[in-house]
């Protein structure tokens, strides 16, 4: 069981600096130039130097070490470094890893960073290829003979469920194409800027997987963003307005495997989200009803109804209508449809944008933002908030 009492994290730590490359389907440069861009534009942002560094934090799926990008960007001696594993689900939780070197005392400055060349480089949504043996492996290998070989494949059999169950049409998950690119339409960083859709554009969509059409499915892109988190005190004597991390968590659920949990109790959820969820209202002492933005990991559209549903913004079922009234600002940077598939490391940096009041989509008097990362893996989330 996870845990049941409030953590004593929220408070300690905050993000001061974002950056990011451009966002493309061809970068024309390695994965490590595109962190060192990523990690320099954000220590710009936030008014500080390599030299300040004396931590970093990235995912285990990323090609570039710590001690290179370190190597690269200038930075000299480190007293923390750390990887977050199961891919998208790891966003949230290298800020969280850092908010938690900070507290300690570990480390003062500490930058989150995630980069690929995803679209010209290893595409993921290619699927499994040459995976080598692993315990992890050997869940899939239950899959992967009747043709469950692609991330859309295995996000179908969960959606295909949740429509059952509600008795819902694939509109529903329109709702959330439409509103994403709504936003990416204004973004000028956003790969589909000036390109909106409606839901007869989704419906008219090609097929991937049933119930899963093209405009269901996140980009694929290439760029590199990262994040920097030092100690709230520090932070206010820092040229950004700073967005504290009220509450992280991660969380996996019971029988949790990555993106194949199908023989858990039921298919319509997501556990590792419940688990999340209940960590992050019990620390920040704040319901659904005091946010004010919703950044809502965006690989697939299914997975993002699910998610608030499991935050308890609305009723099982019920998510599609939900985001269908624009009942919570969401993904209001275009998310990984609109804007780049980045992780989720760029919701993030819009989450922050959203607290310092510079988003392109700005939402009027944004004091709480709620960020996820990956589902249907292990995954984290984020309750970022204004300082004071």
């Amino acid at each position: 069981m996870s845990i049941r009492r409030a953590d004593s994290l929220g408070g300690k730590a905050a993000i001061v600096g974002i950056g990011a490359t451009d966002f493309s389907k061809d970068s024309g440069r390695s994965e490590l130039k595109l962190a060192v861009e990523a990690v320099r534009a954000a220590l710009d942002d936030a008014g500080l130097t390599p030299a300040d560094v004396d931590g970093l934090v990235t995912f285990t799926m990323d090609t570039s070490p710590e001690i290179t990008v370190a190597q690269a960007a200038g930075i000299g001696e480190l007293s923390f470094f750390s990887r977050i594993h199961y891919g998208g689900g790891a966003a949230c939780a290298t800020v969280q890893q850092a908010a938690l070197a900070v507290a300690s005392g570990i480390a003062d400055v500490v930058v989150c960073y995630r980069a690929f060349n995803e679209r010209s480089g290893r595409r993921f949504g290619s699927g499994v290829q040459r995976r080598e043996p692993t315990a992890e492996g050997a869940a899939l290998g239950w899959n992967l003979p009747y043709g469950l070989l692609t991330p859309a494949s295995w996000v179908a059999m969960a959606a295909q469920r949740y429509l059952h169950a509600y008795g819902l049409d694939p509109v529903v998950f329109g709702h959330v194409a439409v509103v994403d690119r709504r936003h990416a339409a204004r973004n000028p960083a956003a790969y589909f800027h000036g390109k909106p859709i409606t839901l007869a554009d989704h419906a008219a969509s090609r097929w991937i997987v049933e119930p899963l059409r093209l405009l269901d499915c996140c980009q694929e892109t290439d760029g590199g963003q990262a994040l920097v988190v030092t100690s709230v005190e520090r932070a206010r004597d820092l040229p950004r307005p700073p967005a504290v991390v009220v509450a992280a968590a991660q969380g996996a659920g019971r029988s949790q495997e990555q993106m194949t949990s199908f023989y858990r109790d039921g298919l319509t959820g997501l556990p590792e989200t419940a688990v999340v969820a209940r960590q992050l209202w019990r620390t920040s002492g704040l319901s659904p009803a005091d946010i004010d933005v919703g950044i809502l990991y965006d690989h697939f559209t299914p997975f993002v109804l699910m998610q608030l549903e499991e935050f308890g913004f609305c009723g099982p079922g019920e998510a599609g209508d939900f985001v269908a009234a624009d009942a919570l600002p969401l993904n209001t940077h275009g998310g990984q449809l609109g804007e780049a598939y980045l992780h989720g490391m760029n919701g993030i940096a819009e989450a922050v944008r959203q607290i310092r009041g510079t988003s392109v989509n700005q939402v009027a008097g944004a004091a709480r933002s709620l960020v996820t990362a990956g589902t249907g893996v292990p995954t984290s989330g984020l309750v970022l908030g204004a300082d004071g």
